[in-house]
């Protein structure tokens, strides 16, 4: 009993499922797929507070770091919509990161530009048409669109995602069952 009540909150802390709304991530993902989404891999972890956990570990400077790493460019992410409005419902998105801190973005007739570089995206089924203007990313700053381009309401629309937005990574498809598949298993994507 104390085995599965340990595994359950393991399980809880960890992962996340997720049902897919909408477009604008087709082909990759369709509607009313559900996704189990990696919480743990972009987990903030703060070493000061762990070194006073952990015996003989020291650390002289307050960071802070991610468990395992940060978003990457074209992973697929669940993120909490980046809306300051209190009277908005929350609600989550899933879409793909194709813009990472520090970087310069521009979408010119839906080619994606990033620090004036053309972005090599061999999992889109079309390219979008739009323009967008250039915008520099701070620091912990996304920028992240859709697969569905012509489809998809994205930082083009709303501005980037802070990294305390971002929940998870999306893991795989499981359902429906016919459907299965693993996601972001690439580190990075071909060509850039």
């Amino acid at each position: 009993m104390t085995l599965a009540a340990i595994v359950f909150l393991l399980l809880q802390t960890t992962v996340r499922n997720f049902k897919v709304d909408g477009s604008s991530m087709d082909p990759t993902l369709v509607h009313g797929q559900y996704l189990l989404v990696n919480r743990l891999v972009y987990l903030n972890v703060e070493m000061g507070r762990l070194s006073t956990i952990i015996p003989f570990w020291n650390v002289e400077v307050e960071s802070s770091r991610h468990a395992i790493h940060p978003p990457r460019r074209g992973e697929i992410i669940v993120f909490e919509f980046p809306d300051k409005n209190p009277n908005n419902p929350r609600k989550d998105f899933v879409k793909r990161v194709v813009g990472l801190p520090g970087e310069t973005i521009r979408i010119h007739h839906g080619e994606v530009l990033v620090d004036e570089q053309l972005l090599d995206e061999p999992y889109l089924a079309e390219n979008g048409r739009s323009n967008s203007h250039e915008i520099t990313l701070g620091e912990g700053e996304y920028y992240v669109l859709g697969d569905n381009r012509n489809h998809s309401s994205d930082s083009r629309a709303w501005g980037v995602v802070p990294k305390e937005n971002v929940k998870g990574k999306v893991w795989m498809v499981y359902w429906p069952a016919p459907e299965i598949q693993f996601l972001n298993v690439l580190a990075k994507i071909p060509g850039f």
